[in-house]
């Protein structure tokens, strides 16, 4: 029944361009007189030389004119998308019909009006290939057995309690209210982990700088772009408690320059001592680096 399916698109489909093409492709693998045909997207594109978005847009337009029919409760060979032309089923019929009664030599009383395509036989279609879709099963279905079928279990279920010996403990989130959701935050010690970028001038530091010189021999803006400079220089590092980045900082600053004063440091201990000032090695640091005339240029 392919040929009379594409006769009747040669003849009667409005259908042009690819849309035409499309539409021949699918009447050339019509099954039998109900006008059944199946292909995939893909075997379409190739058949016509055109892109898989293309194919679907014809479809589109030949379903919206009637022309044809997606029949998404069945499915063809190779799970391929099951069409009907139902136009060409309907010319089919009437065709059919008016040989049978031209047999019949009851000719005169054949009537002009065209006949209703009949509703489809799904055994005639299975020879085809075509049959209905399945239809999924409930997850409930699905779902696998707790127990195994054969064999003993793995793991010995553990036995069951009544009640709950620790009622206020929250289902999900942190059992203490005072224990942080991030523990990547924090170091095995306990001391909070931040990155240079994260870490802030505690108003020791600020104190620190004041006590012992830095602030005057830098300046406001010279402590900026002191303070700029280290964030750049240990953008890269790994991430390190407070007091660890604040001791690095201290170091920086010791050894940064004056505008304009190259060679001048802050010498530590010629400032009153104050509690938040640097430890004994950043001391004898800083004096190291004071007398030198240039810096290490390490940093």
């Amino acid at each position: 029944m392919s040929g009379e399916a594409r006769e009747w698109v040669w003849e009667h489909s409005s259908s042009r361009g690819a849309a035409r093409l499309v539409m021949l492709s699918i009447a050339d693998r019509v099954a039998d007189e109900q006008c059944v045909s199946w292909a995939s997207l893909s075997s379409l594109a190739k058949r016509t030389r055109a892109s898989v978005s293309t194919v679907r847009e014809a479809i589109d337009r030949l379903v919206d004119a009637g022309e044809l029919e997606q029949l998404d409760d069945l499915v063809g060979p190779q799970r391929s998308k099951v069409y009907r032309l139902p136009l060409a089923a309907v010319a089919v019929a009437q065709a059919l019909r008016g040989q049978q009664q031209g047999d019949e030599g009851d000719s005169d009383t054949a009537s002009d009006e065209p006949a209703a395509p009949l509703k489809l036989r799904l055994s005639a279609l299975r020879r085809f290939g075509i049959r209905p879709r399945e239809v999924p099963e409930s997850p409930a279905q699905v779902r696998k057995p707790a127990v195994p079928e054969t064999g003993r279990s793995r793991r010995k279920p553990a036995p069951r309690r009544t009640g709950n010996r620790h009622s206020d403990v929250p289902e999900t989130g942190t059992q203490n209210r005072s224990e942080p959701d991030l523990n990547r935050r924090y170091s095995s010690g306990g001391a909070a982990v931040l990155s240079a970028a994260e870490w802030q001038v505690d108003p020791a530091t600020h104190a620190w700088t004041r006590q012992q010189g830095h602030l005057d021999r830098l300046g406001k803006q010279g402590l900026e772009a002191a303070d700029a400079k280290w964030r750049a220089h240990r953008a890269d590092f790994k991430p390190r408690p407070a007091d660890a980045w604040a001791a690095d900082w201290r170091s920086w600053v010791t050894r940064e320059h004056a505008p304009g004063r190259p060679n001048l440091y802050a010498v530590p201990g010629k400032g009153p001592a104050a509690p938040g000032g640097m430890t004994r090695a950043e001391a004898h640091t800083a004096a190291l680096l004071a007398a030198l005339d240039e810096p290490t240029g390490t940093e």
